[in-house]
């Protein structure tokens, strides 16, 4: 968040930040520069695109990494990074829509995740702080909480019924999932970046390897456009152009789309406050399903650093949903509530994208895009499932198919678990889009705006996003979001417009954040010059 766009009457508790940001990381990674020609692009720098990238170069082939921003300061950066197997209430579910087997390949790919991250934390002696610990899944329905934990074992997981329940709240049952983990997720993945591209060609030899020899991880480097073919191609924002026989798109939304991934999937956002606490903190993770969901767990920072307690929750569809800055409250409510809270030094918020079906899409991105892979939909559980993610999509592209390749592939057809979803999701979204429009035809043309708030006007005929900054600036940008012309909102806990239909997210400047969209959206006059200056 633009520090001019804090509100000048701020009330919310922390900097507004994860502590794997507000970690002194410094990355040395440049923007790209040349027009390289690999085996491999891939396309987001988070532990999706940063494991796959991994597994290709183990399988010797030559890749080029090209993230928009910095090494995981996206959802990976803003996670609560916990490696666990335990995702919510799944297990049951995938036995009921998709079989006893899907249950068990689910399991095993999540569990298998959390030892390649343990070799790899070995191998390269990284230091993120990874322990193995114990995860919960914990809430008020004994019925649920005993078919989630019979259909675990039922895969295979070590999943046990527990009446110790976590000691900051009651709760009717429990289920316990052993050799679990949490770790630093910004710590791991720059030391796996340092390997890719330090690491040389991995066959330099290889004819695809251009003469500069531009394998490696590339920061700030924005893709605006993908060609697929026998090879693809890949344009940059400043104009470079990459050429590769495979591209994998680890970016939460595709921005290639030959799938319907938008009318498959839904943007939510969910929140995060990072605690010290008085006396002893929680000793492994918890979990509690439900709207909304809540996230305990704990970070023990570096030596002379001292202890967090991450406590998460407040979910809800990107763009809907009332003020964001009153889920800040209410989970700092609950959290002091439970605990002893000394303060609260961070405060961050992250989004997540939930496929219809509540299974990601990880494999080939849809018709005529044979040479096209994509990871996405994680439904908040992308630690685990992003390594699994890129171990399958790097036996993929290698032409084995994998037995788990079904259960994951982005064009399967599910119309059992996904059709109510799909069908509710869509409506949603067009409901959003016909009542925005009519908001805003019907708005005045420009209304008082206070320091540090946003709102969507009518400039003619034209929605217009202005937004006040803590000097009293106005700064106006079209309201219309570029992917599918739906009319942004305001965001006021993060100060940014939030496309409410397929999640889109923009600085107040209009500079494009996260989401489908691949452009900014376009500068518009702030109004008269007498409202200016407010």
């Amino acid at each position: 968040m633009p520090e001019t766009f804090r509100r000048p009457d701020d009330d919310l508790p922390g900097e507004p930040t994860s502590p794997w940001l507000a970690s002194p990381l410094e990355t040395t990674f440049d923007p790209l520069e040349s027009n390289p020609s690999v085996d491999a692009a891939v396309v987001g720098a988070g532990i999706a695109g940063l494991s796959t990238a991994m597994e290709l170069r183990e399988r010797g082939r030559s890749v080029v990494v090209l993230e928009r921003d910095r090494i995981a300061a996206g959802v990976t950066g803003k996670s609560t990074a916990k490696l666990t197997s335990q995702h919510g209430q799944i297990y049951d579910h995938l036995r009921r829509e998709f079989g006893r087997e899907a249950a068990r390949q689910y399991g095993s790919i999540n569990e298998r995740a959390i030892d390649i991250v343990e070799g790899r934390i070995d191998d390269l002696e990284i230091d993120c702080g990874f322990e193995r610990r114990p995860s919960y899944l914990y809430g008020d329905e004994p019925d649920a909480i005993e078919r989630e934990a019979d259909a675990a074992a039922m895969a295979g997981l070590e999943a046990t019924e527990v009446r110790s329940v976590p000691p900051f709240e009651r709760a009717a049952a429990a289920l316990r999932f052993d050799d679990q983990a949490w770790f630093h997720p910004r710590r791991y993945l720059l030391a796996l970046a340092e390997e890719i591209h330090e690491g040389g060609d991995a066959n330099d030899d290889a004819e695809s390897v251009d003469s500069a020899g531009q394998t490696g991880v590339y920061e700030r480097t924005r893709v605006t456009d993908v060609t697929p073919g026998n090879p693809c191609r890949l344009r940059t924002e400043r104009g470079q152009t990459v050429t590769a026989g495979t591209v994998v798109l680890a970016t939460g939304y595709p921005i290639l789309d030959r799938a319907g991934y938008f009318t498959r999937m839904r943007p939510k956002r969910s929140y995060v406050l990072g605690l010290r606490i008085r006396g002893e903190p929680p000793s492994a993770m918890y979990y509690r399903p439900g709207e909304p969901y809540r996230s305990v767990r704990t970070h023990h920072e570096r030596e002379g650093e001292g202890t967090l307690v991450l406590v998460g929750g407040e979910n809800h569809k990107t763009g809907q949903g009332g003020s964001t800055a009153d889920r800040y409250r209410r989970l700092e409510r609950w959290a002091r509530e439970r605990f002893s809270v000394e303060s609260i030094d961070y405060r961050w918020s992250t989004q997540d994208y939930v496929t219809a079906d509540r299974v990601p899409f990880v494999g080939r991105a849809g018709v005529a895009a044979e040479n096209v892979f994509v990871a996405t939909g994680f439904r908040g559980w992308g630690m685990t499932n992003g390594v699994a993610a890129g171990r399958l999509l790097a036996r993929l592209i290698d032409g084995e198919h994998p037995p788990e390749a079904d259960l994951f592939d982005p064009l399967r057809f599910t119309p059992k678990p996904s059709a109510a979803d799909a069908i509710t999701e869509n409506a949603d979204a067009a409901s959003q889009f016909a009542t925005d429009w009519l908001r805003t035809l019907f708005a005045p043309d420009l209304e008082s705006i206070a320091r540090g708030e946003g709102r969507v006007v009518r400039d003619g005929p034209k929605p217009t996003a202005i937004a006040r900054d803590a000097d009293g600036d106005l700064h106006a940008v079209s309201a219309v979001c570029p992917h599918t012309y739906c009319v942004v909102d305001w965001n006021d806990a993060e100060c940014s417009w939030d496309c409410p239909c397929h999640g889109s997210r923009f600085d107040p400047d209009g500079t494009l954040l996260e989401g489908p969209a691949t452009d900014d959206l376009p500068t518009r006059d702030a109004g008269p010059a007498s409202d200016r200056d407010r």
